[in-house]
């Protein structure tokens, strides 16, 4: 496959920054890989497909139903979309447009972020609440429940929450004020696996909806991602993302997701169209999710803490540069490898990996600092000797 990519002039990399979106997330496993390879040469009705994918994603995370989407950012267009018009065809039809609906997502302050506009995308609204005096470091507090509550309105559509191990509030306690008020709750969780048990967290701390990367720790195809929750909403995403051209005495969706009787039409196809999730995203994930709820999280620990230790004894070679392995509960069981590189500027170090021959991608987010991190979720033991040889040109 590298060979096709090379012969297209695309040039494979060495990453060393994680599963981040830019540098194509996690690498997928050969047997997956071939499971999807075998999926794009046949032919499958894609509601029944969504429909089987529903019933896995809700065994494994507890939630009512759950879709394939075509990743996070897709998860939250779909579940704002869902949010804002529930089974109502008109108002699906209108979206973005949501002049004289409820359109409002009440938000921490502290959870704002570039992400959420996928959110603005489906024709929803921020409401702010709150101060996050801890985030900019001039006090310890955060957005409280009390000031959530006193945001609601008669536009609101719901609330929209960030989960992230530091988020405050706590999520169980907007879940307790998402439910007084009968408004739903949509989290974004993206990031949020590792460990497993994140798999059915939310949910079970009152999440009404739920959005997952199936790129990153779970090592689904790039483009990919979960949407969970109250089958209800998962029932309006799905009919928001699908190709809906049938007349409705012929239309027969899956009854076993989606009640026919519930709906007046068939709804035109809608906003989450250019959304649209292919087979083969759909067998990748699937397989890829029941892999990954069926791994130990300290197997995956151990792989990668192996992965970190050849970093390690590999970069030791190279003169003028510190190494040390950091694991903490932060990075959520996945260790990375801290460097710093004596007399030179980390930034300009950064540069030159990037622009070598192979291109090694690392995390510079504190080179301010003068720290690098390497970060072995899409690495190998085999991409030790290549990445200290690189740094050694780097150097030099």
């Amino acid at each position: 496959m590298k060979d096709s990519m090379e012969s297209l002039g695309i040039a494979p990399i060495i990453n060393a920054a994680g599963s981040v979106t830019h540098l194509s997330a996690s690498p997928v496993a050969a047997g997956i890989a071939q499971a999807m390879a075998a999926a794009a040469q046949s032919s499958i009705d894609i509601a029944d497909a969504q429909a089987h994918a529903s019933g896995i994603i809700a065994e494994l995370t507890g939630a009512d139903a759950g879709i394939v989407t075509s990743g996070a950012s897709a998860g939250l267009l779909l579940g704002a979309a869902a949010c804002l018009a529930g089974l109502d065809a008109g108002a699906m039809d209108r979206l973005p447009d949501t002049s004289g609906m409820r359109n409002e997502f009440i938000v921490p302050r502290s959870h704002r972020n570039s992400y959420d506009h996928a959110v603005r995308a489906a024709g929803g609204r921020f409401v702010e609440a709150g101060v996050a005096d801890r985030i900019v470091g001039v006090g310890v507090r955060d957005t409280e429940g009390w000031e959530l509550e006193g945001a609601i309105t008669e536009r609101t559509a719901g609330f929209f929450y960030v989960a992230r191990p530091d988020s405050r509030p706590a999520l169980p306690e907007v879940a307790v004020i998402a439910r007084r008020n009968r408004l739903p709750l949509l989290v974004d969780a993206a990031a949020e696996l590792p460990p497993k048990g994140n798999l059915r967290r939310f949910i079970d701390e009152g999440a009404d909806l739920v959005v997952f990367s199936g790129g990153k720790a779970i090592g689904g195809p790039m483009a990919s991602g979960i949407l969970c929750g109250r089958r209800s909403l998962i029932v309006s995403a799905l009919l928001q993302q699908l190709d809906l051209d049938f007349e409705f005495s012929s239309w027969q969706p899956p009854a076993s997701l989606i009640d026919k009787h519930e709906l007046k039409c068939v709804p035109r196809n809608g906003i989450g169209r250019s959304c649209k999730v292919g087979k083969e995203q759909i067998v990748g994930l699937l397989l890829a999710l029941e892999t990954f709820a069926a791994t130990p999280d300290a197997v995956r620990e151990e792989r990668l803490t192996l992965v970190a230790q050849s970093l390690l004894e590999a970069l030791r070679t190279v003169p003028d540069l510190q190494a040390r392995v950091v694991a903490d509960e932060e990075n959520r069981g996945v260790p990375r490898v801290e460097i710093k590189a004596a007399g030179h500027d980390a930034q300009e170090v950064a540069n030159r990996l990037r622009a070598g021959i192979p291109s090694v991608r690392l995390d510079a987010s504190r080179a301010r600092a003068g720290v690098l991190l390497l970060i072995p979720t899409c690495l190998s033991s085999a991409d030790a000797v290549p990445i200290a040889r690189a740094f050694a040109r780097a150097l030099t």
